[in-house]
């Protein structure tokens, strides 16, 4: 007899069956749909018990439609998409999935890195249109030595500084939430803003979208930033203003970008992010491997299974005590 319905809002995986296995026993029943509106959301969500969202929009009207919510969980780490203060003050914790992908998104960030430092794209396009040259697209610059930025300090950004270590390159963070004695256990100098900047050779972003983040690498950053230097993005795409980045490589304020994420997904074909030889684009795939997309569907329902178990979630986001 089923006790509790869990609604999905919407999910790009092949199937639910993580989920089903952690769930089922307990006697959830699964409600499913591809809502991309706040009002598909609402006829979606109004009786269940618990919700596990992708991208749907949770907002206030949404959540003071609930009924009976017990937990909303984000299947990945970002929970921009949910009005957390309203679930608070509805007692209804948002709890997000921080762990599932931590090494396969510094491996993205790392090979982007690479790539963009190494000029690999630029030299392939060249190899295939039957430009052979040992000397390729140069200048390339040499990784040893050279400093490296990490914006925003967690446990990706932690995982990037330990892999660019080992090609010899130096780590400096900006991280106004992460204490100066965890950046030096991990040999990184903790640094302010403006310093990382100025600085970095190259510099990977792992910031959450949040009002203080929102555009913060915009004209006067770009201004700020090294002519050479190089910007990879694995985190959020409104951390970067679009139109900025468009302009400073334009005018050759950086020497390059790549990015996973951005303010507007897919990408409109229009985009001159497109056009620069300089700049390359993956699809928001920086969290996926086989082993990390069943990490993220079973460490979903777990955290399910934790408060219908009278247990507290790991990972609440907005501060309701359970």
């Amino acid at each position: 007899m089923t006790k509790y319905t869990v609604a999905v809002t919407d999910y790009g995986f092949p199937d639910l069956h993580q989920e089903e296995d952690v769930l089922l026993p307990m006697g959830f029943e699964f409600v499913t749909g591809q809502c991309k509106t706040a009002d598909e959301v609402m006829q979606l969500t109004r009786h269940a018990d618990a919700i596990l969202i992708e991208r749907a929009p949770i907002t206030k009207e949404v959540i003071e439609n609930l009924e009976r919510c017990k937990i909303i969980v984000r299947y990945g780490v970002g929970v921009d998409s949910v009005d957390i203060q309203a679930a608070k003050e509805r007692n209804i914790p948002v709890v997000n999935v921080p762990d599932y992908g931590t090494g396969e998104v510094a491996d993205h960030a790392m090979s982007l890195l690479l790539s963009s430092v190494r000029k690999i794209p630029q030299i392939v396009s060249q190899v295939r249109r039957g430009v052979w040259q040992t000397t390729p697209c140069r200048p390339i610059m040499g990784l040893q030595g050279k400093m490296l930025g990490i914006a925003g300090f967690g446990h990706i950004g932690k995982d990037v500084a330990k892999r660019a270590q080992s090609f010899g390159i130096q780590t400096i963070a900006y991280d106004p939430y992460v204490p100066e004695n965890v950046c030096n256990e991990l040999n990184t100098e903790k640094v302010d803003w403006h310093t990382l900047l100025e600085r970095s050779d190259m510099i990977s972003v792992h910031l959450p979208l949040t009002p203080e983040t929102k555009h913060l690498f915009h004209d006067e950053a770009f201004e700020r930033m090294k002519s050479t230097a190089y910007l990879v993005n694995t985190s959020r795409g409104g951390v970067i203003r679009t139109e900025s980045l468009i302009d400073a490589l334009q005018t050759n304020k950086i020497a390059g970008a790549a990015l996973d994420v951005l303010e507007e997904q897919p990408i409109p074909m229009s985009s001159p992010l497109l056009q620069f030889d300089n700049c390359f684009i993956t699809s928001h795939c920086a969290w996926y491997s086989e082993s990390s997309l069943n990490r993220l569907q079973r460490h979903a329902a777990l955290e399910i299974k934790r408060i219908f178990s009278g247990e507290r979630p790991k990972y609440v986001v907005n501060g309701v005590e359970v």
